[in-house]
């Protein structure tokens, strides 16, 4: 028999234990919940606003669907989802109770609550029944789970025949020095910035050692397709600093 408790996966740069990591990233957005606009404004100099309509030019809401967004924090991409679909239901599911309680008390999500539900879940262990949803989206939330491939497995059984998913992630620029000068940045001002904005340096430098732990874009498209979708894609947005993801379930 296999002994689990031995497994070790990333936080950051560091080795920990798997049966930790949930509850160590769980503290960072705990941490952060308050701020999480912000910090997302900090990570990607505000550009992840761009890339979550870009996100939903890709992925063309219908009225009608079903939503789920994992990781969905305080509702953005669910927001954005309702508006473009006109008509549907968009479940948040996110392990930080704290995240879907600072979403569920915006403007949004008041104006639109009986076409939202907000769901405190594991990514790897969905609280929801086979063949649920039209829709699976996640946004910047993928690099933090445990263990990705359980969290794709979770995904492609969630979704109905013809479903899709849509992953929005930082990634990695195709060009070395590129690569380079946007980790000075990274390394050098994000921590900084998190100092100033929350009062906490160390869960930013978390975040920024998390997307250097993320696999590449060809990698991660391979995960995907392993987990059973098919028409895999990607899209590069800001030259690769982030990255669309997008598969279906035949």
């Amino acid at each position: 028999m296999t002994d689990n408790s031995q497994k070790t996966t990333h936080f950051g740069f560091q080795t920990v234990d798997e049966d930790a990591k949930a509850g160590m990233v769980h503290g960072v957005f705990t941490n952060v919940a308050n701020k999480y606009d912000v910090m997302n404004d900090a990570m990607s100099m505000g550009i992840h606003r761009i890339w979550k309509e870009a996100m939903m030019d890709w992925l063309a809401p219908r009225s009608g669907q079903k939503l789920l967004d994992v990781a969905g924090g305080t509702g953005d991409i669910s927001f954005k989802f309702l508006k473009r679909a006109g008509h549907g239901h968009a479940t948040v599911c996110d392990m930080t109770e704290g995240m879907l309680v600072a979403g569920a008390q915006r403007p949004e999500a008041i104006e639109r609550a009986d076409e939202l539900n907000w769901v405190v879940g594991d990514a790897m262990a969905l609280p929801f029944p086979d063949n649920s949803f039209d829709v699976y989206t996640i946004s910047f939330g993928i690099r933090n789970v445990t263990r990705i491939p359980d969290a794709l497995s979770e995904a492609y059984r969630v979704l109905r025949p013809g479903g899709r998913i849509m992953v929005l992630e930082f990634s990695q620029l195709p060009n070395a020095m590129m690569q380079k000068a946007y980790d000075l940045y990274s390394f050098n001002v994000i921590p900084k910035m998190g100092k100033v904005i929350a009062n906490d340096s160390e869960s930013y430098q978390y975040l920024v050692e998390s997307i250097r732990k993320f696999p590449d874009q060809d990698t991660f498209a391979q995960m995907i397709r392993d987990a059973g979708f098919e028409n895999v894609k990607y899209r590069n947005l800001s030259m690769g600093i982030a990255a669309l993801h997008s598969g279906w379930k035949i």
